[in-house]
């Protein structure tokens, strides 16, 4: 079984439109889905046939749909009430797969809340669970050490641990030596403090957060492919997309891939890009299914062409086939939508 933990959940309302303008806009499609890091993810393993359960600070009538739309999708919820309602964030995709993303900061936790939401996660940790995913940014209320706090003390309990969150979150988490990390090229150019012009520099980014801590890192660094740094070694992955509808949540669906398929080694990164790839294809928040996928597409490889410049460049990298011909390679969203 996969626990996943969201701190901060919430309802994604989404619309598609042609072209976003100051006044009245009129979409063209909407949906309304579950949201938050950890959300995603219980509902990529859900669809994939993986065992899950998701825990949730849950609040108001926000709260309770979240709970609903879950449930009846097969996932089972474990949900730590709150006083504050459950956060409502929008999104506007544009016909040309611009998106704008207004993300509400939702509720404050209470002391007693955080304590109940770590205890209950803490809870639920037992021989039958291979993976607690920390996915997402914490709540107000919440200190950065969080994470860090209960990395450790499920580390203790002998599970392993994927986080996917950012910042000073991030940083206070990596000494309690998580078992993978998944920053997106931001995140990880933020948490070395430079930027990261080459494939090469975000290798060595995810070097030194290994060194900091992090067993392994998973980085989806968009068009650019993604990247897996472990002790046995390094690979780079990446796969075709010719369109990309919408790219919110396809990170959560790569970690979902990567934790799925073992959480290590090329064949989960593999798996990751391959879940990442189809999910940008998917309107909204849209998780894909084992059907959406096409594993015969992705390309991985130990041979990293670390001189490729970064920043969404579509094409192959300096005219080397063997990590993808594509018109664009996109392997897991990097917008933090959580």
């Amino acid at each position: 079984m996969i626990v996943t933990i969201t701190p901060n959940p919430s309802l994604d309302r989404s619309f598609e439109l042609e072209r976003l303008s100051r006044g009245i806009n009129r979409a063209t499609a909407d949906q309304v889905d579950p949201g938050g890091k950890g959300v995603n993810v219980s509902r990529a393993l859900n669809a994939a046939g993986h065992r899950t359960t998701a825990v949730l600070p849950l609040g108001g009538f926000s709260g309770l749909l979240l709970s609903e739309l879950l449930s009846r999708q097969g996932i089972e919820v474990v949900s730590v009430p709150v006083r504050g309602d459950t956060r409502i964030n929008v999104s506007v995709v544009e016909t040309n797969g611009a998106l704008t993303k207004i993300n509400a900061p939702g509720p404050e936790l209470t002391a007693d809340e955080s304590d109940a939401l770590l205890n209950t996660v803490r809870g639920l940790i037992g021989p039958d669970t291979d993976w607690l995913a920390c996915c997402g940014s914490l709540p107000r209320g919440l200190a950065p050490e969080w994470y860090a706090d209960l990395v450790a003390r499920v580390h203790d309990g002998g599970a392993r641990i994927a986080l996917d969150t950012s910042g000073s979150a991030l940083l206070a988490a990596l000494a309690a030596r998580p078992d993978v990390v998944k920053p997106n090229r931001e995140e990880l150019s933020e948490a070395v403090g430079h930027p990261l012009a080459t494939l090469g520099d975000a290798v060595d980014a995810a070097a030194e957060l290994r060194r900091f801590g992090a067993q392994q890192v998973l980085a989806s660094l968009g068009a650019d492919g993604m990247l897996l740094v472990a002790e046995e070694g390094s690979w780079y992955g990446s796969a075709p997309v010719t369109l990309v509808r919408s790219d919110v949540g396809a990170g959560d669906a790569s970690l979902a891939g990567f934790l799925g398929a073992g959480g290590a080694g090329p064949k989960a990164l593999a798996a990751a890009v391959a879940h990442g790839a189809a999910a940008v294809k998917l309107p909204g928040s849209a998780i894909p299914t084992p059907a959406d996928l096409d594993p015969a597409g992705v390309t991985v490889t130990a041979d990293i062409p670390l001189g490729w410049p970064l920043g969404g460049r579509t094409g192959r990298p300096h005219g080397r086939p063997e990590v993808g011909d594509v018109s664009q390679s996109y392997t897991g969203a990097d917008r933090r939508v959580s």
